[in-house]
């Protein structure tokens, strides 16, 4: 696994603007965004959501169990899906503006361990409930090993973005004083010790 949390796909250019890398994060932090914003005027310019834990992302690297998916639609067909880690569930969807990576969750049967790559979105619901999803640009097919390396970086990773935050070295340090005024960094310490706890090395 890389060091720096991108995954795969970062750094190339595409559409003239270089890739955001990929973060590393878990189930149970992704599900706690509740804030979305966009860098620069420019309509191409990148969406970030910004992680409880403190840093922005663009993309996400996540590998977990795909427990369930589901087509859906008739003339805009696409698929949805659930991906379990260890400290909660990601959904993820993929349609005909990422063919491949239906296609790709098309074929995979369930169970199954996946690594994925995609952009995080934030959706509020009309009683005011926040849901977070995931929308694919690759899935594959990965081994418990690899599974168990991404749990190992991705709670070092995490302790990593919490320790910049503490120290007030996190470039959206204001922003997450103003959008997760009530989160309590140690939650977030202990989620990654519990994932760590549940994978035998």
């Amino acid at each position: 696994m890389s060091n720096g949390g991108s995954g795969p796909g970062g750094g190339r250019r595409e559409g003239g603007f270089e890739r955001e890398p990929a973060r590393r994060v878990f189930a149970g932090e992704l599900r706690e965004c509740r804030y979305q914003f966009r860098e620069g005027e420019d309509e191409k310019s990148p969406t970030f959501v910004l992680l409880p834990t403190g840093e922005r992302c663009n993309r996400v690297f996540l590998v977990g169990t795909l427990t369930e998916k589901q087509r859906q639609g008739d003339q805009n067909i696409f698929y949805r899906g659930r991906v379990v880690d260890p400290t909660g569930t990601f959904f993820v969807m993929a349609g005909s503006y990422q063919p491949e990576a239906m296609q790709q969750l098309a074929r995979i049967e369930t169970p199954a361990f996946v690594a994925v790559v995609g952009k995080p979105s934030i959706y509020q619901t009309p009683d005011g409930a926040y849901l977070v999803s995931v929308r694919v640009e690759s899935i594959t097919v990965v081994d418990k090993d690899t599974r168990d390396l991404w749990v190992l970086d991705t709670a070092a990773r995490t302790l990593d973005r919490l320790d910049a935050a503490a120290a007030g070295i996190s470039p959206d340090a204001a922003r997450i004083k103003e959008h997760y005024p009530a989160l309590e960094p140690a939650v977030f310490r202990k989620m990654a010790y519990e994932a760590l706890a549940q994978i035998k090395m």
